[in-house]
């Protein structure tokens, strides 16, 4: 690996690993694109450590709402004025990601025997096929019910933590695609579904990265180091970046945009891979 792979990966993995276009397909694209395919044991410690840049990243982001949560800190960063008395609290944190856990446990073996170029260009469809679904369903045919993150119910959570499942067992078909599409189904808005689908990224994500890295750290050597450090910070930084542009924008690009892109992202992934 070169230093200009490292960065070009990075930047791929920060701009993609919380908005709905899957960071898996990104992944094998750019690498493919660029002529690398190394599959050692080195390059998927290095995407290991790239993701958990990124997932240091959303922490910061969301540093005064989990400090608030772990009874660390009073202040909030976002307070809905018409939020009810019981604001979102831990139990809505564990409801939302203890079914994937569950899921990525027991099924480790199974899911990553799934994984394959042909899976990931259905999932690209199939899930942007079910974020306009939800999108639709949202706006005609369910009552929001949570406008803010702060008014979801534990129903509610739990449902986003279900829906999130198709992601663990569908390789490409995104991590916060399915829990952001969920929520709208489940009576959430999209703001808040996307706020929330970005918070239960952060234990989910440390806990998945966590578990793999035991197998791979020993890969962390002085020949690689270099490497790691820099995929590290520029995937901080972009996603940094990213996912304070997302919650600007939020309001002018909808849910439907994303699964629009993901189609035109499975045609390239099809010209390139597949044929």
């Amino acid at each position: 690996m070169s230093f200009i792979v490292a960065i070009i990966l990075a930047i791929v993995e920060g701009l993609t690993e919380f908005i709905p276009v899957s960071s898996t397909g990104h992944m094998i694209l750019t690498a493919k694109l660029m002529g690398y395919n190394d599959q050692s044991p080195e390059m998927k410690t290095f995407e290991i450590v790239i993701q958990l840049g990124a997932i240091l990243a959303m922490a910061l982001v969301y540093r005064e709402r989990i400090a608030h949560m772990l009874g660390l800190s009073k202040k909030i960063t976002v307070v809905d004025r018409h939020a009810p008395a019981g604001r979102l609290d831990l139990f809505h944190v564990i409801l939302g990601i203890l079914p994937a856990l569950i899921v990525g446990y027991f099924f480790r073996d199974f899911i990553k025997s799934l994984f394959s170029s042909q899976t990931v260009l259905w999932a690209l469809v199939a899930g942007g096929i079910f974020m306009i679904f939800a999108e639709w369903f949202s706006k005609h045919k369910a009552n929001v019910t949570a406008p803010g993150m702060d008014q979801i119910t534990y129903k509610q959570a739990l449902l986003i933590g279900l829906y999130q499942c198709i992601s663990v067992l569908w390789p490409g078909f995104s991590r916060s695609g399915s829990t952001i599409a969920g929520g709208m189904l489940s009576g959430v808005s999209y703001k808040a579904a996307a706020d929330f689908s970005f918070l239960i990224a952060i234990p989910i994500m440390c806990a998945v990265s966590g578990y793999e890295m035991l197998d791979s750290y020993r890969y962390l050597t002085s020949d690689t180091i270099g490497y790691f450090v820099i995929g590290f910070i520029v995937a901080f930084i972009v996603a940094y970046v990213v996912v304070l542009a997302f919650f600007k924008l939020i309001q002018r690009i909808q849910l439907r945009h994303f699964a629009y892109y993901r189609f035109v992202l499975a045609a390239v992934f099809w010209i390139f891979i597949m044929r």
